[in-house]
């Protein structure tokens, strides 16, 4: 039996090199097993409505929804820091490309065998 490889185009984080990122400077994608995306503002519509968008671009992107594990809203009131910041806990697969790779081998298989 072989052993069918996927080949993924990551960065050194395991992130795929086209996911889109957070533009803002605030937010971002963390580095833990569940990979929390962050995004952090001192209005939370604000950081919502960023947090959505930026949903909507990964969605076009992958081809899919996004798996979001969970949503977690915390807060600093720590003077002169960001209040709120929404985390959204998304599977690692999504955000390192998998369901691309795997739809581009199956398409080449499915042209292999013509």
């Amino acid at each position: 039996m072989s052993e069918k490889v996927v080949a993924l185009d990551t960065d050194e984080s395991g992130l795929a090199r086209a996911l889109p990122r957070p533009s803002h400077g605030h937010d971002g994608i963390q580095g833990v097993p569940f990979r929390p995306v962050g995004f952090r503002d001192d209005d939370l519509p604000t950081a919502l409505e960023r947090s959505a968008k930026w949903l909507r671009e990964v969605q076009d992107w992958l081809g899919e929804p996004v798996d979001v594990i969970g949503v977690h809203l915390d807060y600093d009131d720590t003077p002169g820091a960001i209040y709120y910041e929404v985390k959204l806990l998304c599977n690692d697969e999504d955000l390192a490309g998998v369901p691309i790779a795997l739809r581009a081998h199956r398409s080449g298989e499915d042209t292999a065998g013509d």
